[in-house]
C-alpha cells in the first residue's frame, strides 16, 4: 500500500511495509507504513522534520496516524531504554519499584534534564507496573531484535 504524498506531512524517506515488521502485529496491522518527511505543522520559512507512522483501516487513511518531531521519537527511545534497564532490576523492589522514590532517572538534555519516574498518581500503579513488566517480558525477543540493530547502527555512525 503506497503512503499519501499529497497530504499535509510530505514523505521523503519511507517504509511501506512497515505492517509486515509491526511487532506483535506483523501482517496484520493498520500501521501499513512509517515515513520522515517534512511536518504538517511547517510554516512558510520554517521547515521541521517529523516521523508519521501511517494507519489504514481497511478503507481510509486514518485519522490516528501520528506525526512525531524526530527528537520526539529520539525522546520515546531513551524513555524506552530507561525503562527496559529499570526492570532489569526490579525485581529488588516489593512493587518493581520504590514508593519512597518513584524517580528512576532524570536524563540530561538541553541543559535540563528528563525525568524518568513511575506514575504514583495512578491508583492502580501496583496492578499496572506488574502488568506492563509481563508485556515487556512477552515482547523481550522482539524489543532485544530492535535495540541491537539501533546499537549496530548507531556504533556504525560513530555513536
Amino acid at each position: 500500500m503506497k503512503i499519501p504524498t499529497t497530504l499535509k506531512h510530505k514523505p521523503v524517506i519511507i517504509s511501506e511495509n512497515y505492517e509486515n515488521v509491526d511487532g506483535r502485529y506483523a501482517y496484520n496491522s493498520e500501521a501499513k507504513g512509517l515515513s520522515l518527511g517534512l511536518a504538517q505543522w511547517n510554516d512558510r520559512g520554517k521547515v521541521d522534520i517529523s516521523a508519521k507512522v501511517w494507519r489504514h483501516t481497511g478503507e481510509k487513511w486514518s485519522r490516528q496516524s501520528e506525526e512525531l518531531p524526530l527528537h520526539r521519537v529520539l525522546d520515546l527511545a531513551i524513555l524506552v531504554c530507561r525503562s527496559l534497564q529499570h526492570f532489569r532490576e526490579a525485581y529488588r523492589y516489593e512493587k518493581l519499584y520504590d514508593p519512597e522514590k518513584p524517580v528512576i532517572d532524570r536524563v540530561g538534555l538541553q541543559g535540563d534534564a528528563m525525568t524518568v519516574a513511575v506514575c504514583t498518581d495512578n491508583e492502580r500503579i501496583d496492578e499496572d507496573i506488574k502488568l506492563f513488566r509481563e508485556a515487556l517480558s512477552k515482547d523481550d525477543e522482539l524489543i532485544g531484535e530492535r535495540l541491537r540493530t539501533l546499537a549496530r547502527i548507531l556504533k556504525e555512525m560513530g555513536y
